[in-house]
């Protein structure tokens, strides 16, 4: 089934969204790791300077209400990867942290987009497969893939290596010299993909470490940088100088890729959409008020762990200066870049084309509903669903269902549960049969007769995500 998808993608095209185009548009596609609502300063930032990314919004699109696809990292990229929401991809929490996620069987966005004549960079936190496994992602359709194959490993910015497609770039004794930053290199290698596509469609996935906290071995929630300039002289913490630095070097390098398009005559050519993974880590959070007005962090499933930042940029085709309120989520990135590509998505899939809201126009084909999950323990396993502007949060299998009219209430400060009993009652509903059961994550069953955390002879088991 999934050969014949992929054949009929090749060759029976969709209509291309924008047929003005002499050859599909190339796809840059960046998604931060841990960067809040509230980090950009197009979306009320004070203190951290992001003008490259400020940039691409003030001449593009920045929307208001989209999500990640979960609140942790693996799950978010499963789900763009895949189309599909947390009730049905196949990676739906972050552990095991020494798995394979995808299988030979799943189709990705890259493979789609592969079909359809692309050829496929990324660079960054794959997290969806180790090396060696049929995970990886030069088996999911990736032509070039450099930087971190497992999530754990991301967390470490003076590695002693890198993968680099079916082998390792080794950089011995980097963990000591902190000679090379990771984050460095994969800008380098970015740039180089890029230029090495000029001549064809391409996509590109910058899944970008930055600004996720590093692991180092005497504080594994510490944040590694070579220089917190250009904030040395502020009053903060190291840590929070650290990270605003960390926000600042993701957008110079988001102005890097943006100034060779240009250099390579592409950038009419080329979309580019930028976005997080996830909300704010929790401890820098209120330091700059990373979720913004939302309330909740990462590993929360209200709006601060799960609503991000979102801004797509195509000089001449998206209009300038628009911010839109269309609801949107991340398992609405496959059939939208399958879309433009001029490709087929998989049936089944969870998410809808957003070629109109980037356009600037309502969604034609709005969600009924969105739905999230998160830790698969029957005390702490957390559900949100939204249905217009009714979210409905619970936090437990157990658990109250809370209800909130996010029109009114951005914060989710005021439970109405008690008020719309009908309303609770439809969202329970979904609840309960939104998620695909999948024995892997069997609720109240995670891992059971096996540990959660797998010891690791490159780099120890953190017990963060």
């Amino acid at each position: 089934m999934r050969v014949f998808i992929l054949l009929f993608a090749m060759f029976i095209q969709a209509v291309p969204a924008f047929a003005n185009e002499k050859r599909p548009p190339n796809i840059v596609f960046i998604m931060a790791d841990d960067l809040g609502y509230g980090d950009l300063g197009c979306y009320g930032q004070e203190e951290i300077v992001t003008p490259h990314i400020d940039a691409l919004a003030a001449h593009g699109i920045r929307l208001t209400q989209a999500y990640a696809g979960s609140t942790v990292c693996t799950p978010s990229r499963s789900i763009v990867m895949t189309g599909l929401h947390n009730g049905h991809t196949p990676a739906r929490n972050n552990v095991p942290h020494y798995d394979t996620y995808l299988k030979d069987g799943d189709i990705t966005v890259a493979e789609i987009l592969k079909s359809a004549g692309y050829r496929i960079g990324g660079i960054g936190k794959w997290s969806l497969g180790d090396s060696g496994t049929e995970g990886r992602a030069t088996r999911q359709g990736f032509d070039m893939w450099y930087g971190y194959l497992n999530q754990d490993h991301a967390h470490y910015y003076y590695t002693e290596y890198l993968d680099d497609n079916e082998g390792r770039h080794e950089l011995p004794g980097n963990s000591k010299s902190h000679e090379f930053y990771s984050h460095d290199l994969m800008t380098d290698r970015a740039l180089q993909f890029i230029e090495q596509s000029a001549d064809e469609p391409f996509f590109f996935y910058g899944a970008y470490t930055l600004p996720h906290f590093s692991s180092i071995e005497e504080d594994p929630t510490e944040l590694a940088i070579p220089s917190d300039e250009p904030y040395s002289g502020k009053s903060w913490s190291q840590k929070a100088k650290n990270y605003a630095a960390m926000v600042t070097l993701l957008d110079r390098d988001v102005g890097r890729i943006v100034g060779l398009l240009e250099e390579l005559g592409l950038r009419e050519s080329t979309l580019i959409v930028f976005t997080s993974d996830n909300g704010p880590w929790g401890p820098i959070a209120d330091v700059f008020d990373s979720n913004g007005p939302l309330r909740g962090v990462k590993r929360d499933l209200y709006e601060g762990g799960i609503r991000v930042p979102f801004i797509a940029n195509w000089p001449g085709t998206i209009p300038e200066g628009v911010v839109s309120d269309e609801i949107v989520a991340a398992w609405d990135l496959l059939p939208t870049f399958a879309e433009i590509a001029g490709a087929v998505p998989p049936d089944g899939i969870d998410g809808h084309s957003i070629v109109d809201v980037l356009q600037g126009r309502p969604a034609e084909n709005p969600h009924p509903y969105l739905y999230f999950d998160f830790g698969h323990t029957r005390s702490v396993y957390q559900q949100a669903v939204r249905v217009g502007n009714w979210k409905a949060v619970r936090i437990g299998l157990d658990g109250e269902i809370e209800l909130y009219d996010l029109s009114s209430d951005i914060g989710e400060e005021n439970d109405l549960a008690q008020q719309y009993p009908e309303q609770v009652a439809a969202m329970k509903r979904i609840m309960e049969t939104a998620a695909e059961p999948d024995p892997r994550y069997a609720v109240g069953e995670l891992y059971r007769g096996g540990p959660i955390w797998k010891k690791s002879e490159q780099w120890p088991a953190l017990n963060q995500e």
